[in-house]
């Protein structure tokens, strides 16, 4: 059975990702013979896109006079591919529904590496992972390839939830504005109701973003992916030739399209589309990669 690396970009959008130079990427692609994809998520914000994907659902293409449950038998008839075990049995995956548990259960090591807080360990994501670990680091996608093993006597299974391309794309040094997402908004909670909550009126001085920053946030996640693809060097080279990679986004992001900024309580389609790419490691892709070194 093959090594499987599962990367979820957080927040990437689509097109940001194309725009990205990227070598290590661009090198993978072209030995897999297959394309970067655009594809659109379950859902507009982490947590939710997260438990789909732990499903076993990958974004979705939107076709269209097609029935919904053929794309779904077709998805989950992927995974054998994937996984590079003929004849799996599809009643594995109920009544949980959990990805990591059919894996688990063939005998792979389930381990999961996340940035964003709310995918913490106490949540039911954690369900069926040998090993699940919050970073202590927003942006430390080298820290997650540096802790990767792989061992020939048991197939690995990893789960990355990256938080580079999550606002707000901090690298380093950069002096970016931050407003707090769904974490810190909890944490703020208690003194936001004690201010009048829901029904105050005064505001707690933020503005909204001009074009002129909202362009300069949107250059900043192409700079991300751009650091990032240095980093699947790495993995590429470090992974053994036969691991199967799934590269996404759990959501898209607003860059000031008709008004709107962020992600999450937003119905537009900059909120949905990300990029897919899959494929497998191979000997050709890792010399091609040692060239480049």
């Amino acid at each position: 059975m093959n090594n499987i690396i599962f990367i979820i970009m957080d927040s990437c959008r689509y097109d940001t990702f194309v725009a990205a130079k990227k070598n290590a990427i661009d090198l993978f692609t072209a030995t897999n013979n297959t394309a970067v994809e655009k594809r659109y998520s379950y859902a507009s914000w982490t947590s939710p896109s997260h438990y789909v994907m732990l499903m076993g659902l990958m974004p979705h293409r939107s076709p269209s006079k097609v029935f919904a449950s053929d794309v779904y038998k077709t998805e989950f008839a992927n995974w054998i591919t994937r996984i590079g075990k003929d004849g799996l049995s599809f009643k594995n995956f109920i009544p949980e529904f959990s990805l990591p548990k059919v894996l688990r259960m063939l005998g792979y090591q389930t381990l999961a590496m996340v940035s964003m807080p709310v995918l913490n360990p106490m949540t039911p994501l954690n369900n069926n992972f040998d090993n699940y670990t919050l970073m202590d680091n927003h942006n430390d996608f080298p820290g997650m390839v540096d802790r990767m093993i792989f061992k020939n006597e048991r197939p690995s299974f990893y789960f990355c939830n990256l938080g580079e391309t999550h606002y707000p794309y901090m690298l380093s040094g950069e002096n970016l504005p931050h407003i707090s997402g769904v974490h810190g908004v909890f944490k703020q909670m208690d003194d936001f109701m004690l201010q009048g909550g829901p029904h105050q009126t005064k505001q707690d001085g933020a503005t909204f973003f001009q074009p002129d920053e909202m362009q300069r946030l949107f250059n900043q996640q192409i700079r991300c992916v751009e650091h990032l693809d240095r980093q699947f060097h790495r993995l590429f080279l470090k992974a053994p030739a036969g691991t199967h990679v799934i590269i996404t986004a759990d959501h898209g992001e607003l860059f000031g399209e008709d008004d709107y900024f962020g992600h999450g309580p937003i119905a537009h389609e900059k909120c949905f589309e990300v990029p897919f790419l899959e494929g497998k490691i191979s000997a050709e892709l890792q010399s091609q990669l040692t060239t480049l070194s």
